[in-house]
């Protein structure tokens, strides 16, 4: 019942965002505030959280756990009540939290923490606060005789700002007058706190803006570079589509030339009207890759889009992972539609097991990939392990919507499904296609056509990465949808333009070479996650290696189909307009 209610008080959030409902918590003077911990973990490995107290530090003698939503759980948030007591616009001075007792291993455990630069998350009135559990001084450091003295934080100080019944801003720093010294064990500490009040006029509905530049102040200034790349990227299309058309101007020019002797001029595209319509091997597997591909850019301007409307709570990635998961159960009904329906133009007949293939294409490796990382994280006894209810839920959200949904779809697209539009009769035998010189090969057309929409995007990227696998939060949501944008067209105009020229060397192949060119810029980003990971982030570590290259092939999969219909679907688009304009006798 835990999973249900945290799943439909997600749903509900997420309705309340889409009508424009402001959620906001008033409080009098000396009313409690909610105050829970979440979790620790290595400053550089983001994903590799814990349960706040696997550390010794003073936990109350009930532990209660926040009602969490289906999203915070997989963001792999633990928010469990504190002994923390500060009340609304009450100042505190010098508190004792609690006194513990350290024996040898519980010391040992914070020498390790702090050896790791292990950093806490809490929240205060939902609110992140954030900050190290301790320091390290070094003695002749960088020498052979290099000596560590580990220090452990004994007062925090949390700073808060206040309009009128409302929290706007909360802070935490260490006191490094108060801290311990840990020795090899049975040591007596005593854990304290304080809180100072601050009035401020800033708008309660802006509260999360002030924590924009908490890690990272690049997000404000990026746009500038980012512009930069949007006018490149817009040249090169726009050059490289005025060059198509003037090609093409040329050869119909010189197809309907008249001539002396009989297809005298019949070479290049012309010559295989007869089988450039002719449906691709494995059209099952095809049509189906498509339907998914319509659905992941469903999904992505969707989501783009609720951003962009300032519905998603930046500070938390949780009402992303819920807003994902909805989606992709209620966008899985084009993906059963455009599958099907182009699954029928082609001839096909196996349409339930089409409907099924379109419907796994990216479930089955998200499961694959969840199972191992929950796994790994398991055996880490980490945070980022799913619980069984949240799990359980998403499944019948997948399994009682999302694959209804694509039934209906493919019922209806197999229903309205017409003929095929061609405008050129396909012969009965194939025509044998020329040798391929290597540079116009398949392999080497993917490098050439995953190049530029990359280089579109790679800028933001970085940006991208530094807030999911780091400690920033992405604001920049109105560039990022330009961005989509952008790689979108430029996905479509490389794709029509390579598939122009293997029309040109008389190989009628195209259909699969367009999905797959098109999607070659997933392979770019998924070189790009290795590159980030090794030069530009500090991650490090078997089970932070796990969680980022597993899910990164995910995220890449995703791209490639995506961009890979974008590409079929524009030269399909091409290739029937210069057939439907070519004089053939």
């Amino acid at each position: 019942m835990d999973g249900v209610s945290s799943v439909r008080s997600s749903i509900l959030l997420l309705l309340c965002g889409i009508i424009s409902l402001c959620y906001s918590k008033s409080y009098n003077v000396h009313d409690p505030v909610p105050f829970y911990v979440n979790k620790i973990g290595p400053y550089t490995n983001p994903s590799e959280t814990y349960e706040y107290y696997s550390l010794p530090f003073c936990a109350p003698e009930t532990i209660q756990h926040k009602h969490a939503a289906i999203g915070e759980h997989l963001k792999g948030d633990h928010k469990v009540n504190s002994r923390y007591d500060i009340r609304f616009k009450t100042p505190i001075a010098l508190v004792a939290l609690c006194k513990a007792h350290f024996n040898a291993d519980e010391v040992q455990k914070f020498k390790d923490a702090i050896d790791s630069y292990y950093y806490f998350e809490m929240f205060y009135d939902d609110l992140p606060l954030h900050g190290f559990i301790g320091t390290v001084d070094y003695t002749n450091r960088g020498q052979a005789g290099q000596e560590k003295t580990y220090y452990l934080f004994l007062h925090l100080n949390f700073h808060i700002l206040y309009n009128d019944d409302k929290i706007i801003y909360a802070n935490v720093t260490a006191d490094p007058q108060r801290i311990h010294k840990l020795g090899e064990g049975d040591e007596q500490v005593e854990f304290t706190y304080s809180a100072t009040w601050e009035q401020t006029d800033y708008p309660y509905e802006d509260r999360m803006k002030l924590y924009e530049p908490f890690f990272a102040k690049e997000l404000e200034i990026h746009w500038l570079s980012i512009m930069n790349s949007f006018v490149l990227v817009l040249l090169l299309s726009g050059f490289l589509a005025i060059i198509i058309m003037r090609i093409l101007k040329s050869d119909y020019q010189r197809y309907d030339r008249p001539s002396e002797e009989e297809d005298a001029d019949d070479y290049g595209w012309k010559l295989i009207h007869g089988d450039v319509f002719r449906f691709p091997p494995h059209k099952n597997l095809f049509t189906a890759f498509i339907g998914l591909g319509t659905q992941c850019v469903a999904i992505t301007f969707s989501i783009l889009s609720l951003a962009v409307l300032g519905l998603f709570n930046t500070g938390s990635g949780g009402s992303v992972f819920t807003a994902g998961i909805v989606l992709y159960a209620l966008t899985s009904v084009f993906g059963g539609y455009i599958s099907s329906r182009y699954y029928k133009q082609m001839g096909g007949e196996n349409w339930v097991w089409n409907i099924v293939l379109a419907a796994t294409l990216l479930l089955i490796p998200i499961i694959i990939v969840f199972s191992f990382v929950n796994t790994v994280a398991l055996v880490y006894h980490s945070t980022v392990a799913v619980p069984a209810g949240t799990i359980v839920i998403v499944l019948v959200i997948v399994c009682f919507v999302g694959f209804p949904l694509s039934i209906m779809g493919g019922i209806a697209g197999r229903r309205t499904a017409g003929a095929f539009e061609a405008p050129c009769r396909t012969k009965n035998f194939p025509r044998e296609i020329p040798p391929i010189p290597w540079y116009r090969s398949l392999p080497f057309q993917m490098v050439m056509s995953g190049f530029l929409p990359f280089s579109a995007i790679y800028i933001e990227l970085f940006y991208l990465y530094s807030s999911i696998w780091g400690h920033s939060t992405y604001q920049l949501f109105g560039i990022l949808f330009l961005v989509a944008v952008i790689l979108l067209i430029v996905t479509a105009c490389i794709t029509v333009a390579l598939t122009y020229f293997q029309l040109s060397m008389e190989d009628h192949r195209w259909w699969w070479s367009s999905f797959m060119s098109g999607g070659s810029t997933g392979l770019f980003i998924y070189a790009y996650s290795i590159f980030y990971y090794l030069y530009r982030s500090k991650m490090n570590g078997v089970f932070q290696a796990s969680v980022y290259f597993s899910w990164m092939a995910v995220a890449c999969y995703f791209f490639f189909v995506m961009l890979g219909t974008v590409g079929f679907f524009s030269s399909l688009l091409f290739v029937r307009k210069i057939y439907n304009n070519l004089h053939i006798d």
